[in-house]
């Protein structure tokens, strides 16, 4: 089970649930226990995993034939079918995985909505003003509204199938490369031999995913320090930064617990809040006529702006795992739920940091980054800008446990000894950061890697893989008419996901070769 503690996710010991038969004639059913095992790994966006074993040793129960009732998100059937689950010995409808799950310490709706705001709001606020240059003010306002609304649906729809999918494995939660693969296994006959697949190609993008916003990270603590140290003492390039950084990144990322990171997080934290309120306060100050601003860019920088805009909705692999780790998970979902809520906070702050910063410096917003823009001569702006430095290094080692967390498992079985795992798992690490190091080395254009990683993974993963996995999950679940609208609405995301991955992608790839100056 997920476990907070001051804002960082861990994974506690099994447990063990059991699910009798309610037929005193299925004696096997009667004896039958079923064990959900949890990997005790500290991965943030990757707990909540559940894996069930039936008497012959299955990762899940086999898929049966096409009548499952489907339930709603509070785990009560939708249709009146009182079908058996064979595999179970009781009946699918009645299982709810709200109820069945075991937390022993659960968060509370408070504690969920800082962990869901702080796991959207990083770097990715900070890069908006550029955004908004690269679409102009209008479109900048009208399509964050929008895009914050289809990637909370997206939320909404990977909750919606994890529900559904947990109650045909009598599961009490899956994580979001698990609700994949289960998707395809009792999906449609000719797609179930992909399941495997679907689930791997879900972690390799959490894996890319999590290293752009690593080498992002990396750029960003080297651009800023870059700005300060340049403004009272001499300058260097961007490189040699990197290269200084190197050293204590690999240190900072050689600690394998989160519970030794945690003061570190909490104190990152605090600086991201007060280095937010004193950007705000430059923001607002002299703020020219709304005319002087573009309303409109242009058609060759507007997919600039998506991936930048994508990046910033970056928290879509946080929700499953906060939700699962909920002392009270039917608040989560619902108009007025925490995600509904949260999701709303986050949309009005980046429209506003996109907007006013946009607004308040123009065609000078151009490097990634709004705290490059605070006037230099002040002490308070240069404060900022190493304070957001110092927060970033200290989160980089949050965003590194989800790769080294997919990708250590993986290659562990191949090392025997404790020794050995002990220096293979060291070296995986010092390899990671600096390939991260490598990579930012090699592209030091904040803006573009920026939206490059939005448009070619977080695109994916926000936009592309949660409506394909609801279509299979509910393919012969609806009526005619449901399905067809959710088909209908559903095509649509995955057509504005794959615009942007595609047009987006490119135009990063070729801002990346040769940079946009105005």
């Amino acid at each position: 089970m997920i476990s907070e503690n001051n804002g960082e996710f861990s994974i506690n010991d099994s447990h063990n649930i059991k699910v009798q038969s309610t037929k005193p004639s299925q004696v096997e059913c009667d004896k039958m226990t079923v064990k959900t095992s949890r990997v005790n790994e500290d991965k943030p966006l990757l707990t909540g995993t559940a894996i069930l074993y039936n008497q012959n040793g299955n990762g899940f129960p086999s898929p049966m034939s096409k009548t499952f009732p489907v339930t709603n998100i509070s785990g009560g059937p939708i249709n009146e079918s009182s079908e058996k689950n064979s595999s179970f010995g009781e009946s699918i409808s009645d299982y709810n995985p709200l109820l069945n799950r075991q937390l022993e310490n659960p968060t509370s709706n408070f504690d969920t909505m800082v962990h869901l705001l702080k796991g959207n709001i990083g770097t990715g606020i900070l890069a908006m003003p550029d955004a908004f240059r690269h679409s102009g003010w209008v479109v900048g306002l009208v399509c964050t509204t929008f895009l914050g609304a289809i990637c909370t649906h997206c939320m909404h729809i990977l909750v919606r199938c994890s529900h559904e999918l947990c109650v045909r494995t009598q599961s009490p939660s899956l994580s979001f490369p698990n609700v994949a693969k289960m998707a395809f296994e009792y999906g449609p006959p000719k797609l179930q031999k992909y399941s495997t697949t679907a689930s791997k190609f879900i972690n390799t993008f959490l894996v890319l995913t999590q290293l752009g916003f690593c080498c992002v990270y990396f750029l960003f603590v080297a651009t800023n320090l870059q700005e300060v140290i340049c403004h009272y003492f001499f300058y260097l390039s961007v490189q040699s930064y990197l290269v200084i950084l190197l050293v204590p990144m690999i240190l900072l990322n050689c600690v394998k617990s989160l519970k030794y990171l945690t003061p570190a997080s909490f104190f990152a934290t605090i600086l991201t809040v007060v280095g937010l309120g004193i950007t705000f306060f430059y923001l607002l100050q002299g703020l020219p006529k709304i005319s002087s601003i573009k309303a409109f860019s242009s058609w060759k920088q507007l997919p600039l702006y998506f991936g930048t805009a994508v990046y910033a909705f970056e928290g879509i692999g946080m929700v499953l795992p906060l939700e699962n780790n909920m002392k009270d998970p039917s608040a989560f979902g619902g108009m007025t739920g925490v995600l509904n809520t949260g999701m709303v906070i986050v949309t009005c702050l980046y429209t506003s940091v996109g907007f006013f910063g946009y607004l308040r410096y123009g065609e000078a917003v151009k490097l990634g980054s709004i705290t490059l823009n605070l006037p230099g001569q002040d002490l308070l702006a240069q404060s900022v800008r190493a304070a957001m430095a110092f927060s970033i290094f200290l989160s980089y080692s949050l965003q590194f446990y989800v790769p080294i967390g997919i990708v250590w498992p993986a290659l562990k079985g191949y090392f025997h000894s404790q020794s050995s795992q002990r220096n293979a798992e060291l070296s995986i690490r010092v390899f990671l950061v600096t390939l991260t190091f490598t990579l930012a080395a090699a592209i030091p254009n904040l803006s573009a890697v920026i939206s490059f990683v939005g448009s070619f993974s977080s695109c994916a993963l926000a936009l592309i893989f949660p409506p394909i996995i609801e279509l299979i999950t509910f393919w012969d679940h609806c009526s005619g008419k449901e399905f067809v609208i959710m088909f209908i609405k559903d095509i649509i995301i995955i057509i504005i996901g794959f615009l942007g991955f595609g047009f987006g992608s490119y135009a990063s790839l070729v801002n990346i070769i040769t940079p946009i100056t105005g």
